[in-house]
């Protein structure tokens, strides 16, 4: 929160605060930026929105990591067409044969999200109070045998992700970072029913 990344954003980030807005990480204060932790900070903006717009994205994009987590939190995925020829509209194209709605103009994203009712996906009741001490989170990356031991269960078989909770003994947000390493290095691929499997 108070290392605001890029700098040139910290004029909009005091305009949000000033206008009535917030700013929301998971992150704590002193938290350096780094590139291994877009991938959250992008799980909190599908979170907030009714739906995600993917532009432009190659087959190995951070916005299908975005995209897939929009679908997950049970979110709108919109996908604009492009050139099969132009290898930056391939994860666009991939999207829409998956299913997300071809947005030709912002017309069609208005008219989808038009019928959304944004009361359905309250996520915590009105009354909720945690029944746990929050506690300050670990600046520890996992280490080398966290990385191993779910390397060594994967394979080239869709797997659970459950299931390489239990195989591996790993924490679960440890295994979700992982995963989430190995999808931006574009070692593992995704299916439906949340299977991974190493890419072959």
């Amino acid at each position: 929160m108070d290392q605001i990344y890029p700098e040139e954003n910290l004029p909009l980030a005091r305009a949000i605060i000033e206008n009535g807005g917030m700013l929301l990480t998971e992150m704590p204060l002193g938290w350096q930026p780094r590139a291994q932790d877009f991938p959250r900070r992008n799980r909190l903006v599908a979170g907030l929105s009714l739906g995600v717009v993917v532009v432009e994205a190659a087959k190995r994009s951070g916005s299908l990591i975005t995209a897939r987590l929009a679908l997950e939190q049970n979110r709108e995925v919109f996908a604009v067409p492009g050139s099969p020829l132009d290898p930056r509209a391939e994860g666009g194209n991939h999207l829409i044969q998956q299913g997300a709605r071809l947005v030709t103009s912002a017309a069609d994203i208005i008219d989808s999200l038009s019928e959304a009712d944004p009361s359905r996906t309250t996520l915590l009741e009105p009354d909720w109070e945690p029944d746990f001490e929050v506690t300050a989170v670990a600046d520890d990356e996992p280490g080398n045998d966290a990385r191993s031991r779910l390397i060594e269960a994967l394979s080239p078989a869709p797997t659970q992700v459950d299931v390489l909770i239990d195989t591996t003994g790993l924490a679960a947000s440890v295994v979700q970072t992982l995963l989430l390493e190995l999808d931006l290095a574009g070692r593992i691929e995704w299916s439906s029913g949340q299977l991974v499997a190493l890419r072959s």
